[in-house]
């Protein structure tokens, strides 16, 4: 790394690739220099079942970003995912004991709001601050300095299996990386396909990953809302396979390939070559089975996600529309079943806020691996600390301090 600045790397540990990108820190401003991917078969629906499979995964994808970004990589921020995250909204308050609210006080009331009981086997991987209320005055983003009797905080928290987080640490450990921080990969989507007007105004993100769907809600800056489905891309994949009687990997291959999930936009007698299992003969099928077959699955996970948006009670925070990332949102006409479903605008949301090798990760498949450079660089100065095996549970103090800075 000797005459480059500040290197950053993202690792998108996900169930069907995993991604590196390396990031260079120069001024304000972060310009891609490299990226690694690799096919991930150690995970399922986003957790790690197979350790010595995901090692050889992330070495491999971690290697081809060392090469293209001619440095060495010892350090990374990891994303996590999996049906096992759960968000939930907390509320603190507490008296103002001098004339004015100070530093100390803003961190009493995010402990306040976080004395929520969790079960032994989650830990807390993100506190996130929403905003603060001084004397009923809603909607302050940072207090400190103001007169007043009585501070509320309203704070997001995301929690997670210790496991699963122990266990994505772990891989890393393995292939010779330090962990700089664990970010849910939603929020890390949300770092580099967003637009601050998006967020201000509100969105909900949806991150079609090969084992889950992510949700996002952001408004007003924040973060208000996170959901995880433990539906994604490879189910549409073993639909293909189970419907066209093909083995996975051609499914996979057929969906990137020729994979629409609007039936009716199929016309004339396009057909497709399916091969055959077990030695048996290539068959020429209709293209129409194809749409047919990934229509309703499509429909369906948008379906679950607007039932949870309806659940939480968000379905007037997302003014802005919906933004589509992750690999899965290239199926051809996925915008347009989106905005049938949830009768909102819809953008395909891809990198953005970056330099260099812009051209290489302009990529929805790539947003998460961005967005974890992108939280990275916003957090750089704090994130001295590294994770190990051993102190994976001691960082909350040192992470504490950075969501108070956050907050202010």
């Amino acid at each position: 790394m000797q005459g480059k600045g500040d290197i950053i790397v993202g690792l998108d540990i996900g169930t069907t690739k995993i991604c590196a990108v390396v990031g260079e820190l120069s001024g304000n401003d972060i310009n891609i220099i490299g990226i690694g991917t690799h096919p991930s078969i150690g995970l399922r629906k986003g957790v790690v079942v197979n350790i010595e499979s995901t090692v050889e995964s992330i070495k491999k994808a971690v290697e081809e970003a060392e090469l293209m970004a001619g440095c060495e990589i010892s350090s990374v921020y990891a994303g996590i995912a999996g049906g096992h995250i759960t968000g939930f909204n907390s509320h603190g308050i507490i008296a103002i004991k001098g004339q004015e609210i100070t530093q100390q006080d803003v961190e009493r009331v995010i402990e306040a709001a976080r004395a929520v009981a969790i079960p032994m086997d989650r830990e807390v991987i993100h506190v996130l601050p929403q905003e603060f209320i001084v004397d009923d005055q809603f909607g302050i983003q940072n207090p400190v300095g103001m007169a007043g009797v009585r501070l509320e905080a309203k704070i997001h928290i995301v929690t997670g299996a210790v496991a699963s987080a122990h266990n994505i640490v772990k891989c890393a450990n393995k292939a010779g990386l330090d962990v700089c921080d664990i970010v849910l990969e939603s929020l890390a989507s949300g770092e580099s396909v967003l637009t601050p007007e998006e967020r201000e105004l509100g969105t909900a993100l949806i991150d079609l990953g090969g084992g889950t769907t992510d949700l996002a809600i952001f408004s007003g800056n924040n973060i208000k809302h996170t959901f995880v489905l433990a539906l994604g891309g490879q189910n549409l994949t073993n639909d293909i396979a189970v419907g066209l009687r093909a083995p996975l990997a051609d499914a996979e291959e057929i969906k990137i390939k020729y994979g629409t999930c609007i039936a009716s936009s199929i016309i004339g007698d396009d057909t497709i070559e399916v091969p055959g299992m077990g030695g048996r003969k290539n068959r020429k099928l209709p293209k129409q089975i194809l749409g047919e077959i990934l229509e309703p699955r499509v429909e369906e996970i948008f379906s679950l996600i607007k039932r949870e948006i309806y659940r939480a009670g968000m379905e007037n925070l997302i003014s802005s529309g919906i933004v589509i990332t992750g690999g899965t949102s290239l199926l051809d006409g996925i915008t347009d079943v989106a905005e049938s479903i949830f009768n909102l605008s819809t953008r395909l949301g891809k990198p953005r806020g970056i330099g260099g090798l812009v051209d290489v990760v302009n990529n929805p498949m790539h947003a998460t691996a961005v967005g974890l450079v992108l939280h990275g660089a916003k957090n750089y100065s704090e994130n001295k600390f590294r994770i190990r095996d051993k102190n994976i549970f001691h960082k909350l103090f040192l992470r504490m301090k950075k969501w108070f800075k956050e907050a202010i």
